[in-house]
């Protein structure tokens, strides 16, 4: 299996942030030079979420194989039967990211991306159940070597950007980062029958960390 590119990672802040953060640091700066300090400090407030926001700490996933792992942080929301493409039954785990998780997403399993589908759509709340097929997403289908998978970004009420850095046919390490998605949104799973699911709705997860499954 290929090797985590996280491997040596630090804390970091994810690129995406450059334009967040510059730009309401600019804004600020030119409010205090003008005399419009409380301006300034809303400005400060606004840099420091953002850097809050687009945080990329570094996680170390377990090393057993056989494990899947959450592809992010936040609360999970729906543990349900569905099924694959092929009609096959699988397991659907929902998780809910808020504006305060970290929001960057993480390999579930080791494996090759097979596929990669973006697909537009509507912005509902990502709790809500049909955000999974009808709100705006980006849909990984990673094969690993007992199981493949299905990893969905989908985008919220305040999320209008979906960011994914792997493209089809990479490798990735379970845990890897592989995107991330702008603020509050949702990233589901969907696993085959012969992963057996150890979360529950209502948990607390950690992207890379937190074991959701066992493959038999």
């Amino acid at each position: 299996m290929p090797r985590s590119k996280d491997k040596d990672a630090r804390l970091r802040i994810a690129r995406e942030s450059i334009p967040f953060i510059v730009v309401p640091t600019l804004l600020g700066i030119a409010a205090l030079l003008f005399g419009f300090w409380y301006l300034s400090i809303l400005f400060a407030i606004i840099v420091i979420f953002m850097a809050y926001f687009f945080r990329d700490p570094k996680r170390v996933p377990p090393s057993d194989p056989n494990l899947v792992v959450a592809p992010a942080d936040g609360r999970v929301t729906r543990v349900a039967p569905t099924t694959l493409v092929n009609n096959a039954p699988a397991t659907l785990v929902s998780i809910f990211l808020s504006p305060f998780d970290v929001h960057i997403n993480r390999a579930p399993i080791a494996g090759r991306v097979l596929d990669i589908s973006y697909s537009r759509g509507r912005f509902l709340m990502a709790t809500n159940e049909n955000a999974s097929s009808v709100n705006e997403q980006n849909a990984l289908v990673i094969q690993g070597e007992k199981a493949t998978v299905v990893c969905k970004q989908i985008a919220g009420i305040l999320a209008r950007r979906i960011v994914c850095w792997t493209r089809k046919g990479d490798n990735l390490a379970l845990g890897e980062r592989f995107g991330m998605i702008k603020f509050s949104s949702r990233t589901d799973v969907i696993l085959p029958a012969n992963v057996t699911v150890t979360v529950k709705e209502g948990s607390r997860v950690c992207g890379g960390v937190t074991i959701i499954g066992q493959i038999a």
